[in-house]
């Protein structure tokens, strides 16, 4: 186990080195920082390091197995009704345990009490996750569902109002968190394994998928009752740090409040695993010992990643933001951004679940180094677009709308298996750091450019849950290509291995 524990925290390492680089080399070269910010900054990333690599082992003993035997388990049941009463409320609780959502939610004063916008994301993911079973229970394609509720989505936002369209796309992406993922994910496959036909790998993947669009309409909706106009986003104060001490007591006197937040969440989850347990007596006694154990890693994990980058990270992002667009070298936040985007989504907990998931469910023929560099690119390529949206006051749907057609015609192209990957990875990327980082980094570009924070920083996960679909879908694109080519020399190609997760050493990815 200890040599787990030290594997973990030496991945999270090399993950979180190098967004900690970029940003102490932009503290000297672009803008400076206070002495006392950048010390908070450092000991947030190394409670970064602890907190990810003792969550990620966490979630392999606990989060993955638990999902993955309630999926197995809910679909041997044959009452319909009782599926999705369970699989609605599995997506209600869930979702209402995301720290993500919660940090979103504090940042949007249009809606109090913020319980409200908590619990109505909480009803969107229970909805679509019993869509998102149900879809693979009756074997419908997932592109066809995803184009009609796109369809649907941005038909409701011609009547949301402007200042609350990016709060509700945002809301898909931060939804789909280090709670919810590992969960999901474990949860579609436990689903996929009762079936065992011939189509079930391809819909492995694609639950978190659907999951990210329900939050959305739910908020869209919201929007459209509050009709919320005129609300000013409270920016988070800057603490003022003068010596260690005090840095040290920053982070102690935040950790009661997120101990309290992870308990609340991790309860409702563990409470619901339990009432679980004793209907179905699933788990065997020495299961139940290492997914408690899962969980205490969880626990502490998420607790320390938590105060770590909610204490560390904010000002830092903040301050960055307003900072350089204040300055004459403001448009440097276009390339600065694809940089920090390149790095940081290898630092989210999600992410190396989900790439782990799919190395394992492809079985070794999509690697999870080939995983990162395509989620890498993406994560780029949304920040640029959110530098280049702000600087230039460009409204969100001239780009979401093109960005999501784009993405939708796409999947008639790809193999189905990448379609679910794409679509689950752009809710994957959008994780803890996007709300404790980059959200706050574009509201302080927006301050510091005069911007509007409320209809132009919001929009930022949105953009990091975008660009993955187009980018991971290129992937199989060129995916399918090469296997065609490997197939043909191979003498291999025909109904049976055209468009299938087929292993070919020779082939470089």
């Amino acid at each position: 186990m200890n040599k787990i524990l030290y594997d973990k925290i030496t991945e999270a390492f090399s993950s979180v080195l190098p967004i900690t680089l970029i940003v102490l080399i932009a503290s000297v070269a672009l803008t400076p920082l206070p002495a006392g910010t950048i010390l908070m900054f450092l000991m947030g990333a190394a409670l970064l390091v602890i907190g990810m690599g003792l969550f990620t082992l966490g979630a392999d003993m606990a989060m993955m197995p638990m999902g993955e035997g309630i999926g197995i388990q809910l679909t041997k049941t044959p009452n319909l009704f009782l599926i999705v009463v369970i699989s609605f409320i599995m997506g209600l609780v869930i979702t209402i345990a995301e720290p993500d959502l919660q940090v979103l939610a504090q940042q949007v004063p249009s809606i109090r009490p913020s319980i409200a916008l908590i619990v109505t994301v909480g009803i969107g993911v229970g909805i679509f996750l019993v869509l998102a079973v149900l879809r693979i229970l009756l074997k419908i394609q997932l592109s066809v569902l995803l184009i009609i509720f796109y369809i649907i989505t941005f038909a409701l936002a011609y009547f949301t109002p402007e200042n609350f369209r990016a709060v509700a796309f945002d809301s898909g992406g931060v939804t789909t968190g280090p709670i919810t993922v590992p969960f999901i994910l474990a949860m579609g496959i436990g689903v996929v394994s009762i079936r065992g036909d011939k189509g079930s790998q391809d819909d492995s993947f694609g639950l978190v998928a659907l999951c990210s669009i329900g939050p959305i309409m739910a908020v869209m909706m919201l929007g459209i009752i509050f009709n919320p106009s005129g609300a000013d986003v409270g920016m988070h104060e800057i603490p003022t740090v003068d010596t260690s001490r005090d840095v040290v007591v920053k982070f102690m006197t935040a950790l009661p409040h997120y101990t309290k937040d992870v308990l609340v969440a991790l309860a409702a989850l563990v409470f619901f695993f339990l009432v679980f347990q004793l209907i179905s007596k699933r788990f065997k006694k020495h299961q139940l010992k290492r997914i408690g154990i899962g969980f205490f890693y969880t626990l502490v994990g998420l607790l320390v990643f938590l105060t770590g980058v909610n204490v560390g990270f904010i000002p830092v992002g903040l301050l960055l933001g307003s900072e350089i667009a204040a300055s004459p070298l403001r448009w440097i936040l276009i390339p600065f951004g694809m940089l920090v985007g390149y790095f940081l989504v290898m630092a989210e907990p999600a992410v190396h679940v989900l790439n782990k998931q799919v190395e394992d469910i492809s079985s070794g023929a999509i690697p999870q180094k080939t995983m990162a560099r395509s989620l890498a690119i993406g994560m780029a390529a949304a920040l640029a677009l959110t530098m280049t949206r702000i600087l230039l006051n460009i409204p969100i749907m001239w780009i979401l709308i093109p960005g999501y057609a784009i993405a939708l015609i796409m999947t008639f192209f790809v193999p189905r298996i990448f379609v679910g990957i794409a679509f689950d990875s752009g809710g994957v990327c959008s994780g803890p750091l996007t709300s404790t980082f980059l959200l706050p980094f574009a509201m302080g570009v927006c301050e510091g450019s005069g911007g509007d924070v409320m209809t132009q920083a919001f929009g930022v996960v949105a953009f990091v849950a975008l660009a993955p679909l187009i980018v991971i879908q290129v992937m199989g694109l060129v995916y399918n290509i090469r296997l065609k080519k490997s197939a043909a020399e191979a003498g291999l190609l025909g109904e049976e291995s055209a468009g299938k997760i087929i292993i070919y050493p020779e082939a470089d990815y």
